[in-house]
C-alpha cells in the first residue's frame, strides 16, 4: 500500500533542500522574523523547535551540537539570547503568521517568527 510522503521537496536535490532549512533557520535567529513562502516557513518550523530545545540546556554537547550547523556568533545568541527567553515554556516558540499570495507570481507567502516572552 503506497504511504504519503512526509516533506516538501521544493524542487531541489537534498543538499540543496538541507541548505535552505540551515539558512532560513540562522537567519530566523539572527533577525528574529523572517518572510518567506508558506511551504518554506512550515518545514522550518520544526527544527527551530528543535534547536531552541537543544540550547536550552545550554552545556558543552548541545553547544557542539549547534556549533556543526550555525558559526560561533550565532550560536552564541541562539544560547545566551534567545533560549534563556523560553526555560519555563516546554515547546511553541516560534510561529507562523500566514500574510497571503506574492503578486509577482501568486506564492502563498508568511512570517516566520520567533515568539516574544514577557
Amino acid at each position: 500500500m503506497k504511504k504519503k510522503k512526509v516533506g516538501r521537496k521544493f524542487g531541489r536535490e537534498k543538499a540543496q533542500r538541507k541548505a535552505l532549512l540551515k539558512s532560513l533557520t540562522r537567519e530566523l535567529f539572527v533577525r528574529e522574523k523572517i518572510k518567506t513562502t508558506e511551504g518554506k516557513a512550515k518545514e522550518a518550523l520544526p527544527i527551530v523547535e528543535n534547536i531552541i530545545t537543544k540550547a536550552k540546556k545550554g552545556d558543552l554537547h548541545s553547544r557542539r551540537i549547534l556549533l556543526e550547523s550555525f558559526d560561533k556568533k550565532v550560536v552564541k545568541k541562539i544560547i545566551e539570547d534567545v533560549a534563556p527567553r523560553y526555560k519555563e515554556k516546554s515547546g511553541g516558540y516560534a510561529r507562523v503568521i500566514k500574510l497571503g499570495q506574492r503578486k509577482s507570481d501568486g506564492a502563498k507567502m508568511a512570517n516566520l517568527e520567533l515568539i516574544k516572552n514577557k
